[in-house]
């Protein structure tokens, strides 16, 4: 194996690390802020479920990243090295900003911006761009009205019972939710990556002439991702879990869920999408439930903000590493 492919190899798992210690947030933020488990066991929770989640998906996602973003006969050493310098800068600096941004799309539009400079706009697979951006704006509102219904469930089942009672068993039941959603995250999110790393091997003719996700390259994007979430990224735990709303377990359990149900069908559906947005959406909307006050809108609004930069941000620092590169 070359040394580049080896070194871009190891870019590409660097990335994913940052993407779990970026997006370890997202898991855990729930179940810390409401006091389950502290943040010690719940990033050792949120990584093992990271982990195994190659057991229960397909590589549908990998696909679409692989060779459904850009055209992959223009895919080189220069296309991966900028791409994957795009992502993680923009994903350390919104780390440091406390802003929880999809990796998802920080990858996608470092795609883009390094096959703009290098083949122009035929280059981009229109159809595989049009449902990643459809779903940056889908996955927020159905993780949003997910954890909207689940509440209203929840909350009229539960109508009759004790505070004591229900913080009790949704103490217990936050467990399970917060395991889904951690599955839903490493089964969409560590497949990102494998599309790269096949991308890389395929065009340097390692896997010969059917493009397909060898073992190895699964199995080391789960470890990547598992190891990143056990580092967890603190600055966004805090926005995540405090920031937006306060949250009691029935409300992160309710949270959770709604957003483990989109994730676990986007992967379905081959479509990667921001495990970020997800349960954001889904915060918010449990949040809502008690009353409008209780979103802080704000910080919302920032984070929509961000959102909305990553694309475009992470596309114009791949445009430029390849440029510098070439």
């Amino acid at each position: 194996m070359d040394i580049t492919v080896i070194l871009l190899i190891l870019l590409a798992l660097t990335f994913d690390f940052l993407n779990g210690f970026h997006d370890a947030a997202n898991s855990i933020a729930t179940i810390v802020s409401t006091r389950v488990l502290t943040p010690r066991w719940a990033v050792f929770w949120a990584a093992f479920f990271n982990f195994v989640a190659f057991l229960f998906f397909g590589l549908h996602v990998a696909n679409t990243i692989g060779k459904g973003i850009i055209d992959i006969s223009i895919v080189d050493n220069r296309i991966i090295f900028a791409t994957l310098t795009g992502a993680c800068i923009w994903n350390l600096l919104t780390w440091y900003w406390g802003l929880p941004t999809s990796s998802s799309h920080a990858l996608m539009g470092g795609l883009v911006g390094s096959a703009l400079v290098k083949a122009g706009v035929p280059a981009l697979i229109y159809s595989g761009i049009f449902k990643t951006v459809v779903f940056m704006f889908v996955s927020p509102v159905l993780g949003l009205l997910l954890g909207i219904g689940f509440g209203l469930i929840v909350y009229w089942s539960c109508r009759n019972q004790t505070p004591y009672k229900v913080d009790h068993l949704f103490r217990k039941g936050q467990f399970i939710s917060a395991a889904c959603y951690s599955l839903g995250h490493g089964g969409n999110d560590a497949q990102k990556t494998m599309g790269i790393i096949a991308s890389l091997i395929f065009t340097a003719g390692m896997i010969g002439d059917k493009f397909y996700i060898p073992l190895w390259v699964v199995l080391s994007c789960h470890a990547a991702i598992a190891a990143g979430t056990l580092c967890g990224g603190w600055r966004i735990v805090k926005t995540m879990g405090q920031k937006i709303t306060k949250l009691r377990p029935v409300d992160g359990f309710c949270a959770e869920t709604g957003a483990a149900i989109t994730l676990f069908l986007s992967t379905f559906l081959g479509i990667p999408v921001s495990t970020t947005h997800t349960i954001t959406g889904a915060i918010t909307g449990v949040g809502s439930l008690k009353r409008m006050t209780a979103v802080r809108w704000g910080v919302a609004g920032q984070i929509v903000w961000a959102w909305l930069f990553t694309i475009p941000c992470s596309a114009g620092i791949a445009a430029a590493a390849y440029l510098i590169t070439r």
